[in-house]
């Protein structure tokens, strides 16, 4: 899928301050003659561009037409942190009254497309907040950011998440510290990742690796408010570290 490109209308907000009281609530021979070669090659080339002309790029139209108005939904609720049961269901399965096809039904039928690989992420966003743990790791690792970052890291964080409330912990916080790691470049976004892992670190007992988090955070973003607003040190100072 690395052809792929990602577009969002609006992208997922993840709570950062939801249930970090407690670690359960966290919620990828060569003997043959040159004119046979030859002629393989043309014959590759004629079915990549038969491919690309008349099965990949239609399908890119006809996947996006689909994908419009279950993304529409998800993007309201996503811009207002608004997620009923009704909304959710209705981006994941879709109404044909309404004219809206089922996200699932897009994956289904057109998940080799950019638009395919989109309706993983929301997918998996919709079944976490439906709690639905083991179906949204199911989607959120098929999708593919394709280098886009800020993008990856909300994937991670909502692995995180998903991992946590299955009790897996040391997957839970593989995925919060990666979703730190590849947004490193967006300060904003890497400081919240590494407050997130480092204070989930702590929730689960280890106690070495919040620290080296918060340090991190302490030493590579200052000017973040969570640095300069003294929840690093205040986190700091309860695992002993008074410097």
């Amino acid at each position: 899928m690395a052809d792929k490109k990602i577009k969002f209308e609006t992208v997922e907000a993840v709570e950062t301050n939801v249930a970090l009281e407690k670690a359960k609530g966290f919620w990828a021979k060569f003997s043959k003659p040159i004119i046979y070669i030859g002629s393989a090659a043309i014959l590759l080339v004629g079915a990549y561009f038969a491919y690309k002309y008349l099965y990949k790029l239609p399908n890119e139209e006809k996947a996006n037409d689909a994908i419009f108005a279950a993304e529409k939904v998800y993007g309201k609720m996503a811009a207002t942190s608004s997620f009923t049961a009704d909304s959710l269901n209705l981006v994941l399965k879709g109404d044909k009254a309404q004219g809206i096809t089922g996200l699932l039904d897009v994956i289904k039928k057109y998940g080799s497309t950019a638009s395919g690989n989109r309706a993983n992420y929301i997918v998996g966003a919709c079944y976490l907040q439906q709690k639905d743990f083991t179906n949204a790791i199911k989607y959120l690792k098929e999708f593919d950011a394709n280098g886009a970052n800020q993008i990856a890291s909300k994937a991670n964080t909502m692995l995180g998440y998903a991992y946590c409330e299955q009790k897996k912990t040391d997957d839970a916080l593989s995925y919060f510290k990666k979703a730190a790691s590849v947004a490193a470049n967006d300060e904003s976004m890497a400081a919240e990742a590494l407050f997130i892992a480092g204070r989930y670190a702590d929730e689960i007992g280890k106690t070495k690796d919040a620290i080296e988090l918060f340090t991190q955070l302490k030493e590579k973003y200052q000017a973040n408010g969570r640095v300069t607003g003294g929840d690093v040190d205040k986190y700091l100072a309860k695992l002993g570290v008074t410097q």
